[in-house]
C-alpha cells in the first residue's frame, strides 16, 4: 500500500494510506445520456515561457486540447474559455480566442464532439460610467468572432455590465440586444458574488438592494422569456440549490437548466418528481471518469448507483469550491497534475499559490476517498515533492 504523511489543518503531520485505485471505465464509444452534461476545462500553462506569470499568460496547447480531447470521449461537452480556464484570473480575451480557436478546429476532427465558447466584454475595463452602448459592443465582438469561426457560444456575466448598470432595466436592453444579433441560441451564465466579487448585485443593478435575489430572479426569467427562441439554456452558478430550482421551474418550454452548483450538483442532475438539471460544470473536469460512469448509470435508469458514485465527489467539490470560491481551479489543475494529465503544477497567472499546502493535502485525501487517483503512486510521488517545497519531509 502506498504511504505519506498529509499536514492538518491543526498543525499535525499524520500518515496516510491510499486506498486502491478505482478503474473506471473509458468508453469505447461517445455514451448516450439522459442529461445534457458540459465540462467546464482548465488550461495547462507552458511553465517554461520566458514570460513574467503574474502578467501575461502563456499556454502548453498540445497538453490543453489533450484533456479537451479526454473529456470529450469519456462523453462530455467542452464549455470552453470559461471561468474553470482561468478567464478574467490570467487569460484575457485574446489568449482565450486562440484558445477557443484551437478548440473548435479539435471538435471537428472528433464526431460528435460539442464545445461552446465563453463570450464576454473582458476586452474592456468596467467604468461606472460607461454607456449601455459600449458593453453592447464588446459583447457583440466577442460573439461575432466565436460565430465568425463556427462557434456556440456561453455568453458570459459582465464585469462591465454590472459596474455601470443602474437598474434592471439596463440587463433587459443589453441582453436583448445582445441575443438578438446572435446566429444560434446560446447558453447564459449566471455566475455570482462568490466565483467573482465583481459581479455582486448582477442583473439588480449596482445600485439596487437585492439580498434576496428576488429581483435577480425576476429580471433574469424576464430576459430569458424575451428571447426564448436564442436561449439555449442557462448555467446559473449560486451555490444554492433553492435558487435554482425556483429560477428551472420558471424557464419557458425548451430552455434548459444547466446547473452550475458545484455544491448540490449530484441532487439537482439526479432530479425527482419536479423535474431536473442538466449540467456545466467546473468540477467535472477534476471528476470526470467518475461522473461519466454515474452519467451512463443514470441514463440506464440505475438511480441507485449514479448516487453512489457522486456521493464521495460532492464533499471533494464543497472543499474544492469553498470560500473564496474564486481560486477553486487551483485544485482543479493540482488534481490534473496528480493524475498526470500534465507535467507539472503550475498555472496561468501564478494561480498555482492561490490555496495553501494544506487545503490541497485535503483535496489529495478527498480525491482518494472517491476512487479519483487513478495511479497512487504517481500521486503520492507527486504530492511528496510539492510537500517538500513547503519544507515537509512526507516519507
Amino acid at each position: 500500500m502506498t504511504r505519506l504523511k498529509l499536514p492538518h489543518a491543526d498543525g499535525r503531520l499524520a500518515p496516510y494510506t491510499l486506498c486502491a485505485p478505482v478503474q473506471w471505465p473509458m468508453p469505447d464509444a461517445p455514451p448516450r445520456w439522459n442529461r445534457v452534461a458540459f465540462a467546464a476545462a482548465h488550461v495547462v500553462a507552458a511553465p517554461l515561457a520566458p514570460i513574467e506569470p503574474w502578467l501575461d499568460a502563456a499556454v502548453d496547447w498540445d497538453a490543453t486540447l489533450a484533456y479537451r480531447r479526454y473529456l470529450w470521449a469519456l462523453g462530455f461537452g467542452v464549455a470552453e474559455a470559461m471561468d474553470t480556464a482561468q478567464r478574467g484570473m490570467g487569460l484575457d480575451w485574446s489568449t482565450s480566442l486562440t484558445l477557443i480557436k484551437h478548440s473548435i478546429a479539435e471538435a471537428a476532427a472528433i464526431p460528435g464532439a460539442i464545445l461552446f465558447s465563453g463570450a464576454g466584454t473582458d476586452h474592456i475595463a468596467p467604468d461606472p460610467d460607461a454607456p449601455l452602448e459600449r458593453i453592447v459592443g464588446a459583447y457583440t465582438e466577442q460573439c461575432a468572432a466565436i460565430e465568425a469561426m463556427g462557434g456556440r457560444i456561453i455568453l458570459m456575466a459582465s464585469r462591465a455590465l454590472a459596474a455601470c448598470a443602474r437598474s434592471p432595466d439596463d440587463y433587459a436592453e443589453v441582453y436583448g440586444r445582445v441575443l438578438a444579433q446572435v446566429r444560434a441560441p446560446v447558453i447564459l451564465h449566471w455566475l455570482g458574488e462568490m466565483f467573482d466579487p465583481a459581479l455582486a448585485g448582477y442583473w439588480a443593478g449596482a445600485r439596487v438592494s437585492d439580498p434576496g435575489y428576488a429581483l435577480a430572479m425576476n429580471v433574469c426569467a424576464d430576459v430569458i422569456r424575451a428571447s426564448a427562441a436564442k436561449v439555449d439554456g442557462i448555467k446559473i452558478s449560486l451555490l444554492d440549490d433553492a435558487k435554482e430550482i425556483a429560477l428551472r421551474e420558471r424557464l419557458p418550454s425548451g430552455v434548459r437548466m444547466y446547473t452550475g452548483d458545484d455544491f448540490n450538483f449530484a441532487a439537482l442532475i439526479g432530479g425527482d418528481a419536479a423535474g431536473h438539471s442538466d449540467a456545466l460544470l467546473g468540477i467535472f473536469d477534476a471528476i470526470a471518469p467518475a461522473a461519466s460512469a454515474a452519467l451512463s448509470a443514470l441514463a440506464t435508469g440505475d438511480r441507485t448507483r449514479f448516487d453512489e458514485i457522486l456521493a464521495p465527489t460532492v464533499p471533494l467539490s464543497r472543499h474544492m469550491f469553498a470560500a473564496p470560491t474564486r481560486f477553486y481551479k487551483t485544485g482543479v489543475v493540482f488534481m490534473a497534475w496528480l493524475n498526470g494529465h500534465q507535467s507539472h503544477f503550475s498555472m496561468v497567472g501564478g494561480q498555482q499559490s492561490a490555496r495553501s499546502i494544506v487545503h490541497l493535502a485535503e483535496v489529495f485525501r478527498l480525491a482518494d476517498a472517491a476512487g479519483l487517483l487513478r495511479n497512487p503512486d504517481l500521486a503520492a510521488a507527486r504530492m511528496r515533492s510539492l510537500l517538500a517545497v513547503y519544507g515537509v519531509d512526507a516519507r
